[in-house]
Order: structure tokens, then C-alpha cells, then sequence
């Protein structure tokens, strides 16, 4: 069969695609995926954990010879925020726990899985591609959590995995196909599409308003995170 890509949401979409994809690409634009790519891009590594157990996290840290991340809201420190790391020293370790990018990123199995974004669809295309080797591709919007736990599909997710897709170039699922259309129809209203959804609203109600406009920025990056050895690293 000729190589394809896919798209299916969230944990549920990892858990079905990654023994049949060679690649998994997660795509939790605002703002795991695009933590990750300031942070690497700047040479740092990024060690995803669930989040949700501190003690955990903090044990974990150390044992890996990593830092952990603060909270979002504790100011001046390397945190979630991705305006927090764009001075980030290489050579640093950050654990960095998130509630959605983090927790799938540790759920691909035997699949090399990548951080995708807006700022990086192209490159992450383009290293997926040659890791693939042939084989499939699936790409993975992370999507959020409604109060119950339960997913709450993601604009800016969907628009980001479409931007992946769309770079590709491949055979595409009808999940994929929906996906990258999502992105092509957004056109030049892509980044107030995002300054608009649920998320972003939330993020720059928050103060964190510089978070969604690193995040919006379309192929501003050649960085394509890969996860090895527990820690995305630019290759």
C-alpha cells in the first residue's frame, strides 16, 4: 500500500495509529509543541512528563539531571509559556509536565515521534518524511479537556496538524484530507482564527497574549524536535 498519512485526536488517536505509523507527529499548538520548538531551537532538550503529580515530576527531574518547570504563573522562570524559554541555554534539561502534549508524547510506542506546530509544519514535515522511511504517518492534534476529563477537540490544533499535513504532500486518510483543508481555508485569517478560539482567548486572559503570537507565527522555524531517549532534541 502506498504511504499515507493520517489524523485521528488526542490519546485515543495515538492509541490507534502508532503501530501502524512510522511517525507520530503531536501537534499541541498552543502550547506544549511550541515550547518545545523555541526550546530546542535554542539547543535546550525538553523531557515531556504527565502532569499532575509535582513530587513526581520533581523526582523524576532530578533523577534525569534535568530542571524541572515552573508553573506558568510564577513569572520570570522557565515554565509551559514559550515566551519563558526564548532565552533558554543550551545544553539546559527542562521536565517539562503539560496535561495533554507531554502525556501523548510518551504514548507512541515503537513510532519516532516528533513536536509539530505552526511555526515549524514545514520542517516537521520534511524530517517525518525521511524518518518514515515509507512507512505511514499519522499526526496527532492534541486537543484540550472539558471539566470531566472528557476531549475537547481544539481549533488551533486542528489548523496546526493541518499545516503539517498540507506540508507533506502524501496520500492522505479522510481524517488527514479534513484536516489539512481546515488549514488551506483558513488562509491569510489563520492567526486570528487562533487569537480567537477558546484557548487563545484563555491564554491572553491569562496575560500570556505573547504566548498565542509566538505560537502563530506560520514556518518561522527549521527546528524539528524529535523524541529520543525520553527528550525532544533538535537533530
Amino acid at each position: 500500500m502506498a504511504q499515507t498519512v493520517h489524523s485521528e485526536w488526542g490519546f485515543a488517536g495515538v492509541e490507534a495509529l502508532r503501530d501502524r505509523a512510522a511517525v507520530l507527529v503531536i501537534v499541541d499548538v498552543l502550547s506544549f509543541s511550541t515550547a518545545v520548538e523555541i526550546a530546542t531551537g535554542r539547543g535546550a532538550a525538553i523531557l515531556p512528563f504527565p502532569y499532575g503529580d509535582a513530587a513526581a515530576a520533581q523526582a523524576a527531574a532530578e533523577e534525569a539531571g534535568a530542571v524541572l518547570a515552573a508553573p506558568r504563573n510564577a513569572g520570570g522562570q522557565l515554565s509551559l509559556s514559550p515566551r519563558s524559554l526564548t532565552t533558554i541555554t543550551s545544553g539546559t534539561r527542562l521536565m517539562l509536565p503539560s496535561p495533554n502534549g507531554s502525556r501523548l508524547s510518551l504514548a507512541g510506542g515503537t513510532a519516532t515521534v516528533l513536536a509539530g506546530c505552526l511555526r515549524n509544519a514545514t520542517a516537521v514535515a520534511q524530517r517525518a518524511r525521511m524518518l518514515a522511511g515509507g512507512g505511514d504517518i499519522a499526526v496527532i492534534p492534541a486537543g484540550e479537556r472539558w471539566p470531566d476529563g472528557s476531549l475537547r477537540p481544539a481549533v488551533e490544533d486542528l489548523l496546526g496538524a493541518g499545516a503539517v499535513v498540507a506540508a507533506l504532500d502524501l496520500p492522505l486518510s479522510a481524517e488527514a484530507r479534513v484536516a489539512r483543508d481546515a488549514y488551506r481555508a483558513a488562509g491569510p485569517d489563520l492567526a486570528d482564527i487562533i487569537r480567537g478560539t477558546r484557548s487563545g482567548r484563555e491564554l491572553a486572559g491569562w496575560g500570556y497574549a505573547d504566548d498565542v503570537e509566538l505560537a502563530v507565527d506560520l514556518n518561522v522555524s527549521a527546528t524539528a524536535p524529535v523524541l529520543r531517549d525520553g527528550a525532544y532534541q533538535a537533530p
